[in-house]
């Protein structure tokens, strides 16, 4: 019965609430990424962009302005991960909160001798289990380039990994996806990641990703939509698990590689 529900109030935003036809249009044109979809995909990303758009708030904190522009960009971004799956997949929360620039993210941990240690980091977004997600404004326009950096991709991946309890790298998987093969590919790839660090050589993708299996997935899905052929040389099988995983195959976008 909520499904049925859901899904009619879905149709009823389309029908009432959809991006501007020649809006979209302008953004698919302007945003590199999303320019990089064959029309009839870009259609359904318009209707999930639309849906992400009419079921999640939108509010700007320490003066930022969020227009209709930017949260239509930041809509489109979300749409990519999501394209061979559903809005289901971003269930769970209904706040996108921006911050103008960079912010200050201060948490109190207990590690497991029940110790609280005081985190506190400046950073370009986050995503709260449970919670909302939250952009800085700038690193959204700075995520234009496909040049393996999208802090709404970022971001949009915790949220995806999380759909199964806390963020871990290990998103829900499909019924035809091998955990014990996902589990291989990336921990081969994140050992092969460090190895490269701790050798003084410059990675593929952003070394943030070294700092932890949750952290690796997200940036790995970065790289595996802006980036995917060079994502698929050197890491293939983490790019075969993505595949599946995503039911995307962005390496064969021939719009992406001219």
């Amino acid at each position: 019965m909520l499904d049925r529900l859901r899904n009619w109030r879905r149709r009823r935003a389309l029908r009432t609430h959809a991006i501007p036809a020649p809006r979209w249009q302008r953004l698919c044109a302007s945003v590199p990424l999303l320019h990089a979809f064959e029309p009839v995909e870009q259609h359904r990303l318009h209707e999930l962009a639309s849906i992400f758009l009419f079921e999640k708030t939108f509010h700007g904190v320490r003066g930022a302005v969020v227009t209709d522009q930017q949260r239509e960009l930041i809509a489109g971004f979300a749409a990519v991960p999501i394209l061979g799956l559903d809005s289901d997949w971003y269930g769970g929360f209904v706040e996108v909160i921006v911050y103008p620039a960079e912010f200050r993210s201060r948490h109190e941990v207990a590690d497991e001798a029940g110790v609280v240690h005081v985190m506190d980091k400046v950073l370009s977004g986050e995503s709260w289990q449970q919670g909302p997600v939250i952009l800085s404004l700038a690193d959204v326009e700075d995520s234009l380039e496909l040049d393996g950096y999208n802090v709404v991709l970022h971001e949009l991946a915790h949220k995806i990994d999380m759909r199964n309890g806390d963020a871990n790298g290990m998103p829900p998987l499909h019924h035809d996806l091998d955990p014990a093969a996902w589990t291989r590919a990336f921990r081969t790839a994140f050992d092969t990641l460090r190895a490269e660090l701790d050798a003084g050589r410059e990675p593929l993708v952003d070394p943030y990703a070294a700092e932890g299996p949750d952290e690796f997935f997200a940036v790995f899905t970065e790289a595996f939509f802006e980036c995917p052929r060079e994502v698929r040389d050197e890491y293939p099988e983490v790019y075969a698990q993505l595949r599946a995983f995503y039911r995307q195959d962005p390496a064969l976008r021939s719009r992406l590689y001219p």
